[in-house]
């Protein structure tokens, strides 16, 4: 039996003893000469595919928070979907002195020999985001985020309460297998059909996205769900399309923004799956901090998961104020 390890149950302790062990003073670049305290400043890098868009900014906004907080100096870079820059730039920061590294993974194959490379030369690595069932292959010692099959499959439950029969997956990064795996997730517990649909690029091109989505619809009049997997998806290309369609399309997504929780809060948007990853960014920072300070490796060789949670407008209003604020 495999045991998953939920983020809330270590994250309030490892914050504690990772502050009590980078010290209290100002200054990335302050030191001291008295106990664990003189452990300060160290360089964490954390190396995403994030494009910078609604979802990653706030991831960064926790891993900036957590920089700030433990007084370490931090490296984020996204790489807009782009893997193999990714590689590139974690292979860049193993020589410019990385003490830890966090990345995402959602082409663990592109990034591998720069991952253990970076484990080779004993620098603690976590993956955050994407690579829960991977992130062992690439010399992490844990995971921080969601099980995208687990996701999956509340949220096809979630369709199955609404009494749906024919749901539409679009897809909108080809290369990220996590999201592949959301959609499995939902073909596993939902009683209807789940049908892939690739609408790649649909973040640098919304309007596009649309109007595939839209072509879609027209093409099967069966289809009653969009199980949109971003949130800038299902508000700019699912939620416009169903709309025009004319016909009582119900829509989820996965992750928030301001106008998916509006779009929630007006009953336009079913749900929306919580991966919280504010926390996401800022345990990465925190959890490389214990292990290059304290030699820490929490995890216990399993994922610590984020999530899933669901906003719903049973309690969108008291979430919304936090989106605002740039925290969820």
């Amino acid at each position: 039996m495999t045991f998953k390890i939920k983020i809330a149950s270590v994250a309030a302790v490892a914050a504690v003893v990772a502050m009590t062990l980078a010290g209290c003073s100002a200054g990335a670049t302050s030191s001291s000469t008295t106990g664990a305290a003189a452990v300060k400043g160290n360089k964490i890098c954390v190396y995403t595919h994030g494009d910078g868009g609604t979802f990653w900014s706030v991831f960064q906004k926790g891993a900036e928070a957590a920089a700030a907080d433990l007084n370490v100096t931090l490296d984020y870079q996204g790489s807009t979907n782009d893997s193999a820059k990714q590689a590139q730039t974690i292979t860049a920061g193993i020589a410019a002195g990385c003490q830890g590294i966090a990345a995402s993974a959602p082409d663990p194959a592109a990034i591998k020999t720069a991952m253990l490379a970076a484990h080779a030369a004993g620098i603690p690595t976590v993956t955050a985001n994407s690579g829960s069932a991977v992130f062992a292959e690439l010399g992490a010692f844990t995971h921080i985020g969601q099980d995208e099959i687990v996701a999956g499959r509340a949220a096809g439950e979630k369709f199955n309460a609404m009494g749906l029969k024919n749901i539409l997956c679009p897809i909108q990064e080809a290369a990220n297998s996590g999201l592949t795996e959301r959609c499995k997730g939902a073909s596993e517990t939902f009683k209807g059909k789940v049908t892939n649909f690739n609408v790649d690029g649909a973040l640098a091109d919304l309007t596009g996205a649309e109007a595939k989505i839209a072509a879609a619809l027209t093409a099967d009049p069966t289809i009653d769900g969009i199980f949109a997997l971003n949130a800038d998806v299902a508000t700019g290309a699912a939620l416009p399309a169903a709309t025009a369609s004319g016909r009582a399309i119900k829509i989820g997504t996965i992750d928030m923004s301001a106008d998916a929780l509006k779009a929630i809060k007006a009953g336009t948007i079913a749900f929306a799956v919580d991966q919280q990853q504010y926390a996401q960014g800022y345990m990465a920072v925190v959890l490389l901090n214990l292990a290059i300070n304290n030699g820490n490796e929490l995890g216990g060789g399993l994922p610590i998961y984020s999530g899933p949670g669901f906003v719903t407008a049973e309690n969108v209003d008291a979430v919304m104020a936090l989106v605002a604020a740039g925290t969820r």
